[in-house]
């Protein structure tokens, strides 16, 4: 049971001058929170209440990171107006976006959140963006959207959020026009995990998502373009009958989820992920063949390179995504370039053994984590397996139908279905 009745969700303001907006957040006004977001950049011609809109998913999503501290029973809008589907959209997204997290503190993963509904319905907006801006992580994901959107023959700027001290040699070396997004969260959140705050994952992707609608909307840009996979879909286990996804909020539920709440409330700005059609295999064999020369010494997936206290790119070689990472891309890309990123071979690292079961699901769960599915990882051990003998200790079943390289169903508008299908087919891979 919370020790706090309410969560509030108390105001956002949006300051021109620093342009800098403000999320402010409370317990039963007891305890308040306060977060941060630095749009720098110059902006153009936009439609305020665009805008407004655009700042309000935010400010709701973003909350999250407060919320899940200690799970008030109800939640209170003083600021900000919801009708009957976007209430459920946030409801829903909460609830799936913060199954790890009731996992990992061993909650009920069917605790209810409900955000109420303010108003019944809203009124129409528009916007007359053109472009599209394509959110840069750091890893090969991004790099792989933006190589093959390079000469499509849209306008395509690109667009990152924190850690701007690692990702300034990757921006430079992609090239394009870049929008900065600063992110301070509030600090009093590490005091209180100490105490008796609960702790966890969130649903990220959901925030950046919403981030990356700001940043169409000031950039005057159409399109909010992402690099999920068609992998992030797969659950990495279940729990109390619930399915659990690490990557929920990067899954394709999510992506239509979003792109209705936009189509409700900001009607001309489009939300997608370029990469859905694709495995993570493919796109590392993709990556090998059009990025990783170029990005090979400014680029990492590992999320402990992105960590509040780091500020440049690494690979730390412990983590199922370092061990993912490598094993995707041993068919394509020479031993002797990966052991130079990872300073060893990770495929042969003892330490790393339990993972790759995991990874190939032989033992335990799938590891909570950014990884490929298991049968493509499947897939790609069977392919190191020729280059390595030693890896013939992992053995497994791949189905017979599946193809790595398979086009999946997505939610991309039909000139970039188009567009993707025939860069594809010009690579020779």
């Amino acid at each position: 049971m919370s020790k706090y009745k309410d969560f509030i969700f108390k105001d956002y303001s949006f300051d021109i001058n620093s342009k800098t907006l403000k999320l402010y957040y409370s317990y039963d006004d007891m305890l308040e929170f306060c977060e941060l977001y630095k749009f720098d950049f110059d902006y153009a011609t936009y439609n305020p209440v665009e805008l407004d809109r655009a700042f309000q998913a935010l400010f709701f999503m973003a909350g999250v990171s407060y919320y899940k501290a200690f799970l008030a029973h109800n939640i209170v809008l003083d600021k900000g107006l919801i009708d009957q589907p976007m209430a459920e959209f946030f409801s829903k997204t909460y609830q799936k976006g913060l199954g790890e997290f009731f996992y990992t503190n061993r909650l009920d993963p069917n605790f209810p959140v409900i955000f109420p509904a303010t108003q019944a319905s809203l009124l129409d907006t528009s916007l007359a963006g053109r472009g599209l801006v394509v959110a840069i992580g750091g890893g090969k994901d991004s790099l792989v959207s933006v190589e093959l959107l390079r000469s499509s023959g849209f306008e395509i700027s690109t667009w990152s959020l924190g850690h701007k001290p690692q990702l300034e040699p990757l921006v430079k070396a992609i090239g394009l026009p870049h929008f900065w997004v600063e992110r301070t969260w509030d600090r009093s959140l590490l005091e209180l995990n100490q105490s008796d705050a609960y702790n966890g994952h969130i649903p990220i992707s959901a925030i950046f998502a919403c981030v990356g609608t700001v940043v169409a909307v000031l950039s005057g840009k159409r399109d909010v373009v992402f690099s999920n996979e068609n992998s992030a879909n797969e659950p990495d286990l279940t729990y109390k009958g619930v399915s659990v996804n690490h990557q929920y909020s990067k899954s394709i539920e999510f992506e239509e989820g979003y792109q209705g709440y936009l189509g409700h409330t900001n009607h001309d700005i489009r939300y997608y992920s370029y990469l859905r059609p694709f495995s993570e295999v493919y796109i590392a064999e993709i990556f090998a063949h059009i990025g990783f020369d170029k990005y090979k010494g400014v680029f990492s997936s590992c999320n402990r390179a992105f960590t509040h206290d780091s500020n440049h790119i690494f690979w730390c070689g412990k983590c199922p995504k370092c061990a993912f990472t490598f094993l995707a891309f041993t068919p394509f890309i020479e031993r002797s370039e990966l052991e130079a990123i990872w300073h060893k071979n990770l495929l042969l690292d003892p330490e790393l053994e339990f993972t790759y079961s995991n990874l190939l699901g032989i033992a335990g769960d799938k590891p909570l984590d950014c990884v490929g599915e298991i049968k493509e990882s499947r897939v790609a051990m069977r392919l190191a397996q020729t280059i390595y003998p030693e890896l013939l200790k992992y053995e497994f079943e791949i189905p017979e139908d599946y193809d790595y390289k398979e086009f999946n169903k997505n939610l991309m508008p039909k000139e970039l279905v188009s567009q993707l299908k025939k860069v594809i087919a010009s690579i020779k891979l």
